[in-house]
């Protein structure tokens, strides 16, 4: 199933490792900011809206940037698997 992550962007869930709140990053996580810039320097990285990003999803081969809150995209895998049942 598809999972609508913001702009234009839908992403499987198949393919969604992570899903992180931006104001949990903090730049003392060293391994989080460098795995972010080399993501970035890879062209790995989509930003899905002008909009202030507010989650980080992490597929397996891109970053998403999106204006979407971690805890709606949680509900909607929820809400997903909830209906497919």
């Amino acid at each position: 199933m598809y999972v609508h992550v913001g702009g234009e962007y839908s992403i499987s869930d198949r393919y969604i490792i992570g899903i992180f709140d931006m104001d949990s990053i903090t730049p003392k996580q060293t391994d989080m900011i460098r795995f972010l810039s080399k993501a970035e320097k890879d062209g790995r990285v989509e930003y899905v809206s002008e909009e202030i990003p507010r989650s980080i999803i992490v597929s397996d081969d891109r970053i998403y940037f999106s204006p979407i809150s971690t805890s709606t995209l949680r509900k909607r895998i929820t809400d997903m698997h909830a209906h497919k049942n």
